[in-house]
């Protein structure tokens, strides 16, 4: 039932959202080089490497890396990179990958690849058992703010205790944390 509501709502938002992602598309593109796609190494279920879409939001010749571990994020961000990680616009190419099949709406973040600390405490508490969502419980319980620990926490919480009502729950919350832009720090 989870695939069948991810597909069927990912075409249905891809359908909706056409406009706002050639806008966003046309804005990335005549604001900076490059492509407007940025296709970022994540691990999906079972560990496996997938390439999850982004609207880029920082200069090519960022390091691949966490924006945390950045020392200076904001002097990589492009001109409207700031806003569209504010407002979550970045992320709505991430509906290929749910209709894909290698993300829902709703899991634990995708890690990047080179997140070892993160892999490894979610590979330990079976949370990599899990497809990536485009939101999950971690992200409506702190988002940027939160530690690799806390947020692996709240991935197993997830596991323990997910359901449809519960996914329901946390799109909800998402998008409540989007039109107020919680817990974001870049």
């Amino acid at each position: 039932m989870k695939r069948f509501f991810d597909l069927f709502f990912s075409l249905i938002a891809s359908i909706l959202l056409l406009i706002p992602i050639v806008m966003v598309s046309l804005l990335v593109r005549v604001t900076s080089a490059g492509l407007v796609i940025y296709w970022s190494d994540r691990v999906g279920r079972g560990n496996r490497i997938f390439k999850m879409p982004k609207f880029r939001t920082m200069r090519v010749d960022t390091p691949a890396v966490a924006t945390h571990l950045l020392t200076d994020p904001k002097k990589f961000l492009t001109p409207v990179g700031s806003f569209l990680r504010k407002s979550s616009l970045d992320e709505l190419p991430q509906l290929w990958s749910i209709i894909k099949g290698d993300m829902s709406f709703v899991g634990p973040r995708p890690a990047l690849f080179n997140q070892n600390d993160l892999i490894e405490l979610r590979t330990a508490h079976g949370v990599d058992q899990l497809l990536p969502g485009l939101t999950g419980w971690a992200q409506i319980n702190g988002r940027d703010e939160l530690p690799v620990p806390e947020k692996v926490k709240l991935d197993v919480e997830y596991l323990e205790r997910r359901s449809f009502l519960m996914d329901i729950k946390i799109m909800f919350l998402t998008f409540l944390k989007v039109i107020r832009r919680d817990g974001i720090t870049h």
